[in-house]
């Protein structure tokens, strides 16, 4: 039987702002308080789809989160209708209001954790829906996006779904944005790759001193024994603390992975060399071939490497057998980096082409190709049984194109968040969005 890994892409949303909100995230600081344009970042994210559709993969699209969130706000002490609980929230917490409008959901690596049918003990598809604790404006998105995904893979007999793990530090889970999968071919076993920053209770690993390591072993274990994987079918390594203190608040900011291939930074990891020989040799096992492609430091910097996302890039197996790196307009900005892409095309390699995209909205806030999509493994009857309306067709990115026209304001700044209307046009937008893609009532208005 066939089996494909589907993208689903984040589409983002209406509110699309740089807050500034996330401690660690050197882009997203970098960049805070300026104007955004939610319509350009969306249309940017469709282009991206269409392209990958065009280009023969199966696309998918994820959908946005409704904001501001009312509802967090009033947990908060804010009261009255909903234009009051706005208005006070600007007045009194204009921080707060700000989180609640963060259109971050657009970065769906974030949404879950995913595990192929192969690897289950139950032989089903498993999604765990990412706690996201170590951010306030994160850690407000996982209900709705339990919905989202329980609309989308819908089929009890295919698809089994997770509530996050507790929310709290010794369990917080960042997704698939510290997970990656290695196997021979998607439909057979593979070997998953958990990457944490911390240790919860175990004092013996070593810890970031600037930024928060965002994903605990504690949680990816957690994980793990959720989805029913074997111990044969799992490793768990630790990311450098010292990359952590530069910027990579993810593992996808300092390495990508896809079939056979591990694409990463020399400093990447702690470890290494026994991280890659547990590889090898898991994935032998399984009837894999084990390979990696360590990028080293004197060709680029861990700097260069967050400034240009080179490694928050996606990685996607073509049907020749070779790879194709989709990377941001930034790595081409960048000398040293594209000189070393150059050089990695040069060589012969695994990596055969490397395609560039503008998505400038999303990467100065903090995200790139390899964010602003969750991967999910699956067989042709297990396709068959994904909700048809969120599947990337060129009639369906016509109409979403013609949504976001209709729906997105061209520009968004910090003080436009505190007008009653932009909750409205979000609720109206959202309404719509979820006949176009069958999701049925997914949101708060929609089912309070």
């Amino acid at each position: 039987m066939k089996s494909f890994e589907v993208n689903f892409d984040g589409l983002v949303g209406p509110t699309h702002n740089y807050g500034g909100l996330s401690f660690g995230n050197v882009a997203s600081q970098s960049n805070s308080q300026q104007a955004s344009n939610p319509r350009e970042a969306a249309l940017q994210g469709l282009e991206k789809m269409k392209a990958l559709m065009d280009m023969g993969f199966v696309q998918g699209v994820l959908a946005p989160q409704e904001r501001p969130d009312v509802a967090a706000l009033r947990s908060l002490g804010f009261a009255g209708t909903d234009a009051q609980v706005i208005e006070r929230a600007a007045k009194e917490a204009m921080p707060l209001l700000v989180a609640s409008c963060s259109a971050s959901s657009m970065w769906v690596a974030n949404a879950a954790t995913v595990s192929p049918s192969a690897d289950t003990a139950d032989g089903r598809v498993h999604f765990t829906a990412a706690n996201l604790n170590c951010k306030y404006h994160r850690s407000i998105e996982h209900p709705t996006t339990s919905r989202v995904l329980g609309a989308m893979f819908a089929d009890q007999q295919h698809f089994a779904h997770h509530a996050a793990l507790p929310a709290v530090a010794q369990f917080g889970d960042e997704g698939a944005a510290n997970h990656t999968r290695f196997c021979r071919e998607y439909g057979e076993a593979g070997v998953e790759f958990f990457v944490f920053g911390r240790s919860a209770f175990d004092s013996r690993y070593p810890a970031p001193q600037k930024y928060p390591a965002r994903q605990t072993l504690e949680a990816s274990q957690a994980v793990a024994r959720l989805h029913g994987l074997s111990e044969a079918g799992v490793v768990f390594a630790q990311q450098n603390p010292a990359v952590i203190d530069q910027g990579v608040f993810h593992n996808d900011v300092i390495a990508v992975g896809n079939g056979e291939l591990l694409f990463h930074h020399q400093d990447a990891f702690l470890n290494t060399e026994q991280m890659l020989a547990e590889l090898h040799g898991k994935l032998a096992a399984r009837g894999g071939n084990f390979q990696s492609i360590s990028v080293p430091r004197d060709q680029v910097a861990v700097e260069d490497a967050v400034r240009s996302y080179l490694f928050n890039s996606q990685l996607l197996s073509r049907a020749d057998g070779s790879m194709l790196l989709i990377v941001p307009e930034e790595c081409r900005a960048n000398p040293r980096v594209w000189q070393y892409l150059q050089g990695l095309l040069a060589a012969g390699g695994p990596i055969r082409e490397v395609k560039v995209f503008d998505l400038k909205q999303s990467m100065q806030n903090g995200g790139g190709p390899a964010c602003l999509r969750l991967r999910v493994a699956l067989n042709e009857t297990e396709l068959a049984a994904v909700n048809p309306g969120v599947i990337m067709t060129p009639s369906l990115y016509d109409t979403l194109t013609a949504w976001v026209n209709k729906h997105y304001r061209d520009a968004l700044r910090e003080s436009d968040l505190a007008d009653p209307q932009l909750l409205l046009e979000c609720r109206t937008a959202l309404d719509e969005l979820t006949q176009i893609l069958k999701l049925g009532a997914v949101y708060p208005f929609q089912i309070n």
